[in-house]
């Protein structure tokens, strides 16, 4: 593996030999790969909305990405930050330019690959497309010093107009995986844009990997520019996700733990003589864990055959997803320490339970709110025992009868006048009621953190009598 001295050494030696000029790409190679791919270039145009799963609340942007159309009949390749956790990105809008005129269609997001910080979209339209589309070289490589093409979209201030830039191959790291990195920093146009090799070879797009927070650093390196090399996403071309993320979740299986890694420290700290292994920090009541037995301070040292020495946090996400992977309903075995003492059990893997941003939600027009169920992972997160049934307040439309009650994202509503609320549906055959019977004010039993009170709130439909 090359390290970043020996890179910098090779890089120099390169400009040596080259008379102390690194050699440029051919400008008449450039104009045709310009001319080539990019009405393959699209914007693609989304609402973002963040949740705070703590509080429930909520902000909405707009926003613009690359789009790069990898299929005639419109599959997108574009950054893999379009799916977060807590972050839903809805409304779709892919715009090409074509002959000079502009040509707007709306996508879907698919499912984003596991081991790629890149999303894939797929166009939706009521006739067979046939867009311009780039062609990978999918055996094609780059080498150190090699100079490469990007290609992105200026910003709206400049009408989103094609652009390029020049950049260096400036190190090329090959554990876990082949990664090369560039020298520039990435504008937020270029990324996710196609990189051009010396030859004119369409090898790539630009990217960054996840940020350990953001769940990366398993496959690769992050927080620096690099080229997703064409080869890593052959397949996900070839056989495009046909189902959204969210109905995949609803598959995944579930073992019901939080973890954390068994560092030196703590190793340490409990006189076990090898680090490495998962700390059982929370069992989730009713979960496959807690009904077979593991408990709190276990320390888990294999599953399903498999080693587990994890020192790291990054090493917990990989057994998260070592977990999701399997099938749920099936039997696996597990070794687990505890108080010193090595002993083995057996436990059936549960179906992943809905989180918060797929629940379901229930938008009430009359009072002006919307609201949500409350999952499981909002339990957790709030520290909500079962006793605690109700629905959670999840947006409040400005000006609205639930905004002059003082009603905000994040509170929990337990009753409405006689009506107790345990769930989304209880909350819509109040709400139906109310509407029918034009109820001159309704009183909320809510929940706010730890405290409960009552709220009175006076729909609108009062003044219609």
């Amino acid at each position: 593996m090359l390290n970043k001295n020996t890179s910098v050494i090779l890089l120099l030696l390169a400009a040596l030999f080259s008379g102390g000029k690194l050699a440029a790409l051919d400008q008449s190679v450039l104009q045709r790969a310009f001319d080539t791919v990019s009405p393959a270039l699209c914007v693609l145009t989304f609402t973002q909305e963040t949740t705070d799963p703590r509080s429930g609340e909520q902000m909405r942007q707009n926003g613009f990405a690359v789009g790069l159309n990898v299929a005639p009949e419109g599959l997108l390749l574009s950054n893999g930050h379009l799916q977060r956790e807590n972050v839903q990105t809805f409304n779709f809008r892919v715009t090409f330019r074509i002959d000079g005129k502009e040509q707007s269609h709306p996508a879907v997001l698919l499912k984003k690959p596991d081991e790629l910080n890149i999303s894939f979209l797929r166009i939706q339209s009521e006739r067979p497309l046939s867009l311009p589309s780039v062609q990978f070289d999918f055996q094609a490589g780059l080498a150190l010093a090699e100079p490469v093409a990007i290609m992105g979209i200026l910003g709206e201030s400049m009408d989103f107009n094609r652009a390029i830039q020049e950049d260096r191959v400036i190190s090329v790291v090959d554990s876990p995986r082949l990664t090369y990195c560039l020298g520039t920093p990435l504008k937020m146009g270029f990324v996710t844009g196609p990189v051009i090799n010396s030859r004119g070879r369409v090898v790539g797009v630009t990217g960054f990997d996840l940020t350990v927070a953001e769940g990366g650093e398993i496959f690769s390196r992050s927080g620096h520019p690099l080229v997703y090399q064409a080869s890593l996403f052959e397949k996900h071309i070839l056989t495009p996700p046909d189902q959204t993320q969210e109905s995949i979740e609803a598959e995944e299986a579930w073992l019901g733990i939080f973890t954390q890694p068994l560092k030196e420290d703590f190793a340490e700290y409990w006189k076990i003589d090898e680090a490495g292994g998962l700390i059982v920090s929370t069992v989730i009541p009713d979960s496959p864990a807690a009904n077979d037995g593991i408990l709190p301070g276990d320390i888990i040292r294999r599953f399903d055959g498999q080693s587990i020495r994890a020192t790291q946090d990054r090493d917990v996400i990989a057994f998260t997803q070592m977990v999701k992977e399997q099938t749920p309903g099936a039997e696996v075995k597990i070794e687990l320490l505890r108080d010193g003492e090595s002993f083995h059990l057996t436990t059936t893997l549960g179906r992943r339970p809905r989180a918060a941003q797929d629940a379901d939600e229930y938008m009430d027009e009359q009072l002006g709110m919307s609201v949500r169920e409350i999952t499981r992972d909002l339990r957790i997160l709030l520290n909500l025992g079962e006793e605690v049934q109700g629905v959670i307040v999840r947006r409040v439309v400005s000006g609205s009868p639930a905004q002059a009650a003082r009603i905000q994202p994040g509170l929990i509503i337990m009753s409405m006048n006689s009506f107790t609320i345990t769930n989304l549906e209880e909350y819509q055959e109040a709400a139906a009621f109310f509407e029918r019977d034009k109820t001159d004010e309704i009183t909320l039993f809510i929940r706010a953190g730890a405290q409960t009170g009552f709220l009175r709130l006076r729909p609108r439909w009062q003044h219609e009598r």
